[in-house]
């Protein structure tokens, strides 16, 4: 049996992209500007949906929650990458890693589900187009949304509570740049553990 705690090791270490200084100069300036530009991008798609009252139908709703996703996943992830690239502390402790990686897990779960409402929104308008008002409803785009994001909720906790049962033992390098479920997964599976 092992005799690891993992209070002992109170952090994970991101070994990031790469060890050379000017990569980690140019990647951090092309990384931000990637991030601001996501930013703006999905910001401006979210405004223009919201302004225009042509656009208040059933697909640019799902069209305004997945932008909203896809600015969260940049916020997740872009700023401790940021942080890892410009400087030389690469540590994120295990609430941060497992809070990192319940929002992305959350995210990536209600990504696909909103991406299958899409799917069955689309479905309606083509084989049912004279019910589609009375099909996809207000009411029933709401609840496409809800259970969505919920089953997300479930999904992410289920997986982060599942990974922080796991013992890290010695090993707590984490050879990724931001913390994602297979490389904490294969650390907990290590041959630095002593049975």
């Amino acid at each position: 049996m092992s005799a690891c705690n993992p209070t002992n090791e109170p952090e994970f270490m991101l070994v990031g992209l790469t060890d050379s200084k000017e990569i980690q100069l140019v990647l951090s300036v092309l990384f931000l500007l990637i991030y601001m530009l996501t930013v703006l991008g999905n910001i401006v798609m979210i405004l223009i949906i919201h302004l225009d009252v042509q656009l208040h139908t059933p697909m640019y709703f799902f069209l305004t929650h997945l932008s909203f996703l896809d600015l969260s996943y940049s916020t997740v992830i872009t700023p401790k990458t940021l942080q890892n690239l410009l400087t030389s502390v690469k540590n994120i402790s295990f609430m941060g890693c497992f809070t990192q990686l319940f929002f992305f897990a959350f995210l990536a779960g209600s990504e696909c589900f909103i991406l299958s409402s899409m799917a069955y929104d689309c479905y309606v308008a083509i084989c049912n187009p004279l019910h589609y008002p009375v099909i996809m409803s207000p009411r029933r785009s709401y609840a496409l949304i809800t259970v969505s994001y919920m089953i997300g909720v479930l999904g992410s906790s289920v997986t982060v509570f599942c990974l922080s049962t796991l013992d890290f033992c010695n090993s707590t390098v984490i050879h990724h740049f931001f913390c994602l479920l297979s490389p904490i997964f294969h650390l907990s599976h290590s041959d630095s553990c002593e049975v």
